[in-house]
């Protein structure tokens, strides 16, 4: 699962996304004349889902798969790891891979805060399962990679086929707030909706547009009857929000009508307290979707520290010299990126 053997992009490889010290530092050493062996270990200094690994060590792979000697040491995305615990380690010559450092540690940082504050939703969701709606809170460059991080967090799906595909899923989603208004009706753009997607989509329809919830609810299923798999809640903040007494009141008047088979999706502004909210108030929630807490997650920091030279340990003050014992990690065959 994830960006497996995509040869990284020029920008990456060129070096034109690293910090200008890494350039600077492998320029002196190439007239100094020195290149010695190294062994740099990666590591994060919270409790978090990995992430991103994959698209680090694809690059790290695509750079050192002719290395002679060379290894490379990685955990796996969705691992949960420890403070300061190892995650990636590298031995090679230093100027093979000093200048994708910054790369490597971005990889990891973003994806891992992403899919952490998935996990933290999923959590407090459970055993109601959620969806990662972020994509819009991102630059569409990325939105892959945050549904994928998201996925690896525990989400059951995403929005973007982009961010699906990499995790092997079909996009998840049911319709926006325009489709609704263009048509003018919630029925009208439900009845449009079932004529013209394909049988696998699932019918979920937006509720909130136009009228009250709980009566547009009834109204789409009369409409759709079977074929209706759910109605999504996204009441906005100016209307009060989603409530579990709003949630309440859809089931039962579903329930009461014949349509107990028709599923709740609650969205908008949720959060893990938000979403503890409606659990502590047992409202009959079936699932949520989630953006842009996961998309606003803070990255979460790595650092890479050199820990030999030559075989000899060091390390700079704060850090214990010497290579960390590491039993987790798995050596990757650097033979499968060669051309």
């Amino acid at each position: 699962m994830g960006l497996q053997r995509i040869r990284p992009s020029v920008e990456i490889l060129s070096g034109a996304t690293a910090d200008v010290y890494f350039a600077r530092a492998n320029s002196i050493l190439d007239r100094e004349g020195m290149d010695p062996v190294v062994t740099m270990e990666v590591f994060c200094r919270e409790d978090a889902v990995l992430c991103g690994m994959g698209e680090a060590t694809n690059l790290i792979g695509h750079v050192l798969a002719d290395e002679p000697g060379a290894v490379v040491e990685a955990m796996q995305d969705g691992d949960l790891v420890t403070p300061k615990e190892v995650v990636l380690r590298i031995h090679a010559r230093y100027r093979a891979f000093a200048l994708y450092e910054t790369a490597m540690l971005g990889m990891l940082s973003q994806s891992t805060g992403w899919a952490t504050a998935a996990r933290q939703c999923v959590e407090a969701a459970a055993p109601q399962p959620v969806i990662s709606f972020g994509a819009r809170h991102v630059h569409p460059d990325i939105t892959d990679v945050l549904d994928y991080a998201a996925i690896v967090g525990g989400c059951v799906g995403a929005s973007t086929p982009a961010g699906a595909r990499l995790a092997k899923l079909n996009p998840t989603g049911t319709m926006p707030h325009s489709l609704v208004l263009i048509f003018g009706d919630t029925v009208r753009a439900a009845e449009a909706f079932d004529r013209d997607m394909p049988p696998e989509v699932p019918r979920i329809v937006l509720v909130d547009t136009f009228k009250d919830e709980a009566e547009e609810a009834l109204r789409v299923a009369k409409a759709l009857g079977d074929r209706l798999y759910g109605v999504r809640l996204d009441t906005p903040s100016e209307r009060g929000r989603v409530t579990a007494d709003l949630v309440t009141e859809v089931r039962a008047r579903l329930d009461r009508e014949g349509y107990g088979h028709v599923r709740i999706v609650v969205s908008g502004g949720l959060t893990p307290q938000r979403i503890q909210y409606f659990k502590e108030k047992a409202a009959p929630v079936d699932s949520f979707a989630v953006g842009s807490y996961i998309s606003g997650a803070t990255p979460i920091d790595f650092t890479g520290d050199i820990k030999e030279i030559d075989g000899q340990p060091i390390a700079k003050r704060g850090r214990i010299p010497g290579v960390t014992e590491s039993p987790r990690l798995k050596t990757l065959d650097l033979a499968a990126w060669r051309d």
